[in-house]
């Protein structure tokens, strides 16, 4: 595929066209259709791929493959094509099952965020742009209530009403890092064929992710979300994790994985060695982001972008506030969380992941604020371009930033996607059998 050959990622336009002419090449196979809209009036499209000998909708069984919930990370849009063709080209994932690809969920914040190939950390922040979280189509249920959801939102839990997916996938990815899974249920014998992909491609596992300490992990880099109410639930918020759209498929008995795979990667967070003093290095890191946010929060204090009735008077630079404010809001909260409680024990690897998490929220607030300067011509702007660039070059050299090619991106997604599903059949065919 012309995309992937080019080392890009696909504009949601580019997804729409590269989907229309594969559905043309296969007629009675696969079907491109419209799920809704989204709130500038963008279509949202399904890809729909045939289980073997029957319509989209007439499989046994349906696998969801979501793309494009977060704006910034766009690798999923191409895997989401690549995959719809290997299911086309292989008769067995297709076994009474179809095959559904939802190619961006958010296609008006992809349009914001607009990086094609990013040739670094500096290049993928000048336009970076990542919503907040109640604009985001799978975590706003968590954070509004049901009449104000926004219209991704219902398109994607309309999709999965109707297509009860045993299995659904959303695609999302790391700045910089390595490739980890989060399942709402355990997909037994997952960790296999993924730690082997990775090793094949040269992509570190992150065994010791942020989002997810102290989650119950069948094997590296394959964390299971808690159930509501175990010590480990805490760390995450369940309550909210619940009401995402990951969970809409639990209604139908569905499993939803979760697959992250970095742009760029780093071995930091793949070391399972102890690490040294954790405490000290929670109470570091959760000082260095209070500082941090608190030179983008002067910055954004006295550049007098007005927030005033309505509460942002450009249109242009409203959702890059909503965002900036959105992140400066909750830096206090994850600081204080760092430092309440810290572990005795913690690997390298999850203090490294901490780290890049915390380098990574004042960044992109910065990085947002700096783009409503600079187009404004803002005297502000020179000064606050010089501290986005300076965190960008500390990031990468602290970390060892390779880059992974979009190729290798994508198929380390399409693998962990197909042995996910392999796995969930097979243990389902064990318990019948059993």
């Amino acid at each position: 595929m012309t995309l992937l050959r080019d080392m890009r990622y696909p504009t949601p336009q580019e997804l729409g066209l590269a989907a229309r002419a594969l559905a043309d090449e296969h007629p009675g196979e696969a079907r491109l259709r419209q799920a809704g809209t989204s709130r500038a009036g963008q279509p949202l499209w399904v890809l729909s791929v045939a289980a073997t000998g029957g319509a989209p909708r007439g499989a046994d069984r349906n696998v969801l493959v979501v793309a494009g919930a977060h704006a910034n990370e766009p690798v999923g849009g191409a895997t989401a094509l690549s995959l719809a063709r290997r299911v086309l080209d292989d008769p067995a994932p297709r076994a009474g099952c179809g095959w559904h690809f939802l190619l961006c969920a958010d296609p008006d914040g992809a349009d914001l965020h607009r990086t094609p190939h990013p040739y670094s950390l500096l290049d993928y922040h000048r336009n970076f742009f990542r919503p907040p979280g109640p604009e985001q189509p799978e975590w706003a249920p968590s954070l509004l209530p049901p009449d104000r959801l926004p219209p991704e939102t219902l398109a994607l839990m309309a999709l999965i009403d109707e297509l009860r997916p045993v299995l659904q996938v959303s695609l999302h990815a790391t700045d910089l890092g390595g490739s980890w899974v989060q399942l709402t249920r355990d997909v037994p014998g997952l960790a296999e064929p993924f730690a082997k992909s990775a090793a094949e491609l040269r992509i570190p596992v992150e065994n010791g992710a942020s989002d997810a300490a102290g989650w119950p992990s069948p094997g590296p880099g394959i964390f299971v979300i808690p159930q509501p109410g175990s010590e480990a639930a805490g760390a995450f918020h369940p309550e909210d994790t619940r009401l995402s759209t990951w969970y809409h498929a639990h209604r139908y008995a569905g499993t939803t994985a979760i697959v992250e795979v970095p742009m760029w990667a780093s071995d930091l967070v793949d070391d399972p060695a102890p690490h040294p003093d954790p405490r000290g290095a929670l109470r570091m890191l959760a000082e260095r982001l209070t500082e941090d946010a608190a030179l983008v929060a002067s910055v954004r204090a006295g550049a007098d972008v007005r927030p005033g009735p309505p509460p942002y008077q450009d249109p242009a630079a409203a959702p890059l506030l909503r965002a900036v404010d959105w992140t400066l809001a909750l830096i206090p909260r994850i600081a204080a969380e760092w430092t309440a409680g810290t572990p005795t024990e913690a690997t390298a690897a999850y203090i490294a992941s901490i780290d890049a998490f915390g380098r990574r929220l004042s960044l992109r607030a910065a990085a947002m604020l700096l783009r409503v300067l600079r187009t404004q011509e803002h005297p502000a702007a020179p000064g606050l371009d010089r501290l986005v660039t300076g965190w960008c070059e500390d990031f990468a050299a602290r970390f060892g930033a390779r880059w992974v090619p979009v190729a290798t991106q994508v198929e380390h997604q399409s693998r962990t996607v197909l042995a996910a599903y392999d796995r969930l059949v097979a243990a389902g065919r064990d318990e019948r059998t059993g």
